[in-house]
């Protein structure tokens, strides 16, 4: 399956774009902002190709235009405006074919989360969506820039739906790029509000896992996160009216 054929633009190619550069305006109003620095990708399911934000866009200028066509195959030369991170991509991708959009950033409260040993816990809502299921990246802190590299976080990644990369940020992943976006919320907002409970110098409280698996059930259901990212989407137009025209 492709969505490219030779530069014509496609009904689907078209949304993929513009989903992206909807996420990235998303992602900057949800924090992640670090300069021009982070990646938000999508492809179809079973196709060899994705698209994502151009290397010298930030999250909150992107637009659809800004959005670049790669291949998932390392071998093939990349767009010369494809982000130095691609082969994060390109291995993710190859090691889950469930997975059709990936979010990179260094959103600050997850960064210093990944920079301890602390095990996300089932403080809020969306903790108990995350608990168990972060993985960590330890093996370096810097720019993923190889095939290589990018398999190792890969592996680290796991079947969970994000891994912490140490002194680096997040990556999270899902079945599309409403869940992915969606995703990075939970992910920042979990890390957040857990490093201001440990701070507290006090016990706190955590849910129950009967009431994590209701919360994952009920407030994480498919509907759900459909939801979630309608209300980012309607946020990201009132902020930047110009988006409603994509």
């Amino acid at each position: 399956m492709s969505v490219q054929a030779e530069g014509v633009e496609t009904p689907l190619r078209k949304g993929l774009r513009t989903q992206v550069a909807l996420a990235a305006r998303a992602l900057s109003l949800g924090g992640h902002d670090d300069f021009n620095q982070g990646q938000v990708s999508a492809r179809a399911p079973g196709s060899d190709q994705f698209a994502i934000k151009a290397a010298l866009q930030g999250f909150d200028e992107c637009t659809p235009d800004d959005v670049v066509w790669a291949s998932t195959d390392p071998a093939r030369p990349p767009d010369p405006m494809a982000p130095p991170e691609l082969p994060l991509h390109q291995a993710i991708y190859a090691a889950r074919p469930d997975v059709n959009a990936i979010v990179h950033s260094h959103a600050p409260y997850t960064l210093v989360f990944g920079a301890s040993d602390l095990e996300l816990r089932p403080i809020s809502h969306d903790g108990a969506f995350l608990t168990g299921r972060a993985g960590r990246f330890t093996d370096s802190s810097n720019t993923i820039l190889d095939i290589e590299m990018g398999e190792q976080v890969a592996l680290a990644l796991g079947d969970d739906p994000c891994v912490l990369l140490r002194n680096h940020g997040g990556v999270v992943v899902g079945k599309s790029v409403r869940h992915a976006t969606v995703y990075a919320y939970l992910l920042e907002r979990a890390c957040q509000l857990q490093l201001m409970a440990e701070s507290a110098l006090t016990e706190y409280h955590t849910s129950s896992w009967p009431d994590v698996v209701g919360k994952r059930e009920f407030i994480y259901a498919d509907l759900s996160i459909r939801s979630y990212w309608e209300y980012c989407v309607r946020r990201v137009r009132r902020t930047w009216p110009e988006a409603a025209r994509w």
